[in-house]
């Protein structure tokens, strides 16, 4: 790979991580409702999901994704599923402890792991980045195994970085809010884009 299209792929990548997804929402509701770690959890199953593209592009993805389809559409109903439980969570514990305690003792920081894991290998956009822009940047056909280095490096630098970025600062504003006297409607409204997130990956499947 060239200097070039090493730094065309990180600001891409950089792009796409930092637009509002439902990966976006998996890192910030965690880091803010279960700590700082799930945040970092979430991201790094995110990364770790972007990384595998990575390594099935190099080896055909489309041909592999065709393959493997109907995993993908379980692993997105997963994830879909995933986030509504997280939303009725966090519109039920609005109104005090109630379901927001089972999700705290139900969600380790495996789970957020896993959880960002599944919505990353679920995510069509995701599916189709890697199949028909990646290799605009990376000539698959001549890559090497510097290349290949560079390119997890990339991926976890932007896709990790930008992840990060946002968990801290989910976690920074979610400590700044204690006693915030309308802290009841920004949890029932972040349970409901949960929801709504959760519904549209299915809907879109």
């Amino acid at each position: 790979m060239t200097l070039a299209s090493s730094l065309s792929l990180f600001l891409v990548m950089v792009t796409l991580a930092a637009v509002p997804s439902s990966s976006v929402a998996l890192v910030v509701v965690r880091s803010a409702q279960l700590g700082l770690r799930h945040g970092i959890a979430a991201a790094l199953g995110i990364v770790a999901g972007d990384l595998l593209f990575v390594a099935l592009a190099v080896a055909g993805l489309v041909a592999i994704a065709e393959m493997l389809g109907t995993l993908f559409a379980v692993l997105r109903y997963l994830a879909a599923a995933y986030l509504i439980w997280i939303g009725l969570g966090l519109i039920r514990g609005a109104g005090g402890t109630g379901m927001m305690g089972d999700v705290q003792r139900a969600g380790g920081t495996g789970v957020s792991f896993l959880a960002g894991v599944a919505l990353t290998l679920g995510d069509v956009k995701a599916i189709l980045f890697y199949a028909s822009l990646f290799p605009l940047f990376v000539e698959v056909s001549a890559i090497t195994l510097l290349d290949v280095a560079l390119i997890a490096a990339i991926t976890l630098v932007s896709v990790g970085g930008v992840k990060l970025a946002y968990a801290l600062a989910a976690r920074s504003i979610a400590a700044a809010s204690r006693g915030f006297p309308l802290k009841r409607p920004v949890r029932v409204a972040a349970g409901a884009m949960m929801i709504g997130t959760g519904g549209y990956l299915i809907a879109k499947g």
